[in-house]
């Protein structure tokens, strides 16, 4: 990498830390919110390992008989994880900004690098998806889910708000390249 690359990069990084502060404590009194505190960490929770979605894509599979589907999508979220944690992470070493989460919110904390959200990009991911096989009102219900399952790592401070919005484009993205195989 050239210095002027290694630069700008540096200066990118320097921002996002900044704008991430920034709206950190912004947000730092809804984690004073007990109701909030248990919607997010049970959110966060579900969302290890796409359990989620997993779960949501098997019970609607069973109710329209769309077995297909089930299938697909489980494989489709196996590949989208490995290409987020095992590919772009490797690519960007983020500290996570805690080592624990937030205080008194128990949380699984990932080996793996902060940049981007493979929480918010599965949830994204499978949002584009579900959405693609259900259309109609369900589409609300896959973009609320996938908002809050994405927006809990970074209540739960595993993750800074760029790495949650980074995971989301990722997620999108892939998603509209794995579209035709449905």
């Amino acid at each position: 990498m050239s210095h002027e690359a290694v630069v700008k990069f540096s200066t990118v990084s320097q921002a996002a830390d900044a704008l991430d502060s920034r709206v950190d404590s912004w947000y730092q009194p809804a984690r004073n919110v007990t109701f909030l505190n248990s919607v997010m960490v049970a959110a966060s929770t579900l969302g290890d390992w796409s359990v989620i979605w997993h779960l949501t894509s098997a019970m609607r599979g069973l109710i329209t008989g769309e077995f297909r589907e089930i299938v697909l999508l489980s494989l489709l979220l196996g590949v989208e994880s490995l290409i987020v944690n095992q590919g772009i992470k490797r690519l960007f070493r983020r500290q996570r900004p805690t080592e624990h989460g937030a205080d008194g919110l128990t949380v699984r904390r990932p080996k793996t690098s902060s940049f981007p959200s493979g929480h918010a990009s599965a949830a994204a991911f499978s949002a584009v998806m579900l959405s693609s096989m259900t259309g109609g009102w369900w589409i609300a219900l896959w973009i609320l889910i996938a908002a809050i399952v994405a927006t809990s790592r970074f209540h739960v401070r595993i993750h800074h708000a760029s790495d949650v919005v980074a995971g989301a484009v990722v997620g999108v993205a892939l998603a509209t390249a794995f579209l035709p195989l449905l």
